[in-house]
């Protein structure tokens, strides 16, 4: 089969290291970014950074533009006290005080390009250093932050007293919202901290992250855990008069996962079946036909979505048209702009004799900034060799998207999802959707109650549920799977089917050889 060309939604989101050649593009950034002449880092010192401590020095790619960057050193935070300055604490902007045997990892700057701000560019870079503190095992971020709207209530509240009003919200400061929005916690108000900062009298607020991984140093090993966030969507299929309304109520669900802090949000199958609402096709293999016209749309709306909200989007499945033929192809909307799809294998008689669909070829992993992942949609779920098939390529979370009318459907469905998380000791995630609309066939009825699985062992929860909705109820379920827990799992758990399994299908082949 040839594939609809979509490369044109691909401008990808690249968090990476700062490099020699990037550093002119940083400082224009940089002093954007500030908008006050004299406060930014100048080439020479993000030149000494790369050089004293690369993996500290993070930027952020788009469309082959440099949108974004920040600094960090590591330090030993009880040599310099809270009443330290910029200057101090970044060995006057060169980092030559960089302790690589330190405690603490010490942010010195955050810049965004003014036209990015809406891609969450800053949190992308403070999630860059949550993942340097915890592979170097330090103990905490800090770093000193702008109070840019101080300067207008400095006659009247003291910068201790402005702070406070502001995690009360009871004032608007755009920075310590941000900050304390992403984990961040006040400690003190530092005085003098930034010559040049007018906007904050000088004044800075001393933050701090506390790294719940860290382990002190010992003679032991570990490993730290390694938790990703899913959202799964149970949603409502109602009535929508445009493609814009069905956006709407898409965004919603996105925005509501990334409020939380998700990696991945899965919504359920055939999720663009609810466009044919609004369309004059009455005939079934007509709608399915009518929604392969909003592929580009759809590609659109969940690739900006993914940048936009930072958030990995399985967007359920959609009707594409290839060659003349329409297949059941579930689309991964990266949040780092990228996609991947994943056809449906196996289809479902109505599928075949009401709307038409093709069955895909293969089923595929894909890798993620959270792990290796497939996705089964719907009735592929039910074929234990294709979760064995992407078991043994590596994948850790397995996705069904799924759509069923009635409850004999839906236990299909949860119990063959959860006997795949046993079976190749993965984690598994259904979406479905309840509600209906009676002038679309094969979606005028649904039934559906999203959850999310483990294999069953004394180190997951209870029956392996980690979490699930009501049935049949509009709702957003949230869960956290462990990888680092799967891992030992898998070669120490009560059981090991997926280590046992590979151990006979290897003596087997050295049989027969």
């Amino acid at each position: 089969m040839s594939e609809v060309d979509t490369s044109h939604f691909q401008k990808e989101i690249i968090v990476r290291n700062i490099r020699e050649e990037d550093i002119e593009e940083v400082v224009k950034v940089a002093n954007l970014s500030f908008g006050i002449p004299g406060v930014a880092f100048e080439a020479k010192h993000y030149r000494s950074h790369i050089n004293i401590f690369p993996e500290g020095q993070f930027c952020v790619e788009y469309d082959g533009k440099i949108i974004g960057a920040c600094s960090s050193i590591i330090i030993n935070f009880e040599d310099y006290g809270e009443d330290h300055t910029i200057d101090q604490i970044s060995g006057n902007g060169y980092i030559q005080n960089h302790n690589p045997h330190g405690k603490n990892l010490y942010g010195l700057d955050v810049v965004v390009h003014p036209d990015y701000r809406t891609l969450k560019i800053g949190r992308r870079l403070y999630e860059e250093r949550r993942k340097l503190c915890r592979k170097f095992n330090l103990k905490s971020i800090l770093f000193g932050g702008r109070m840019p709207n101080y300067y207008k209530y400095a006659d009247k509240l003291t910068p201790e007293e402005y702070v406070d009003q502001v995690i009360k919200k009871k004032i608007y400061d755009p920075v310590i919202v941000f900050q304390t929005m992403n984990g961040f916690k006040f400690k003190k108000v530092l005085k003098n901290y930034l010559p040049h900062d007018e906007a904050s009298l000088e004044n800075a607020t001393l933050m701090e992250w506390v790294n719940e991984d860290y382990v002190p140093p010992s003679h032991k090993d570990y490993r730290h855990s390694l938790p990703v966030r899913i959202s799964s969507i149970q949603y409502d299929f109602k009535e929508v008069q445009s493609f814009a309304d069905f956006a709407q109520q898409c965004e919603y669900y996105v925005r509501s996962s990334s409020k939380v802090r998700s990696d991945f949000v899965l919504f359920p199958e055939a999720i663009t079946m609810q466009l044919a609402a609004f369309s004059k096709e009455r005939f079934p293999s007509g709608q399915a036909q009518k929604v392969t016209t909003y592929t580009e749309d759809y590609m659109q709306l969940f690739s900006d979505l993914a940048v936009k909200y930072s958030i990995n989007i399985i967007a359920g499945s959609h009707y594409v048209e290839e060659d003349d033929e329409i297949y059941n192809v579930s689309y991964l909307f990266r949040r780092n702009g990228t996609f991947e799809r994943q056809y449906k294998l196996h289809v479902v008689p109505a599928e075949k004799s009401w709307l038409g669909i093709q069955p895909g070829e293969d089923v595929k992993v894909f890798d993620t900034d959270c792990g290796k992942i497939a996705i089964l949609i719907g009735y592929d779920i039910l074929f234990p060799e294709l979760a064995r098939k992407a078991a043994e390529q590596g994948a850790q979370i397995i996705f069904t998207p799924f759509a069923e009318e009635n409850e004999q459907g839906y236990l299909r469905i949860r119990y063959c999802s959860q006997a795949r998380a046993i079976e190749n000791q993965v984690y598994t995630v259904i979406s479905g959707a309840s509600g209906n609309m009676t002038t679309i066939t094969l979606a005028d009825a649904k039934y559906g109650q999203s959850g999310i699985f483990s294999p069953v062992d004394f180190s997951f929860p209870n029956a392996g549920i980690i979490a699930e909705s009501h049935p049949n109820v509009e709702a957003v379920v949230v869960g956290d799977v462990d990888l680092e827990i799967l891992r030992r799992n898998r070669e120490t758990g009560s059981a090991t089917p997926f280590k046992d399994r590979n151990q006979q299908q290897e003596a087997e082949s050295a049989s027969m050889n």
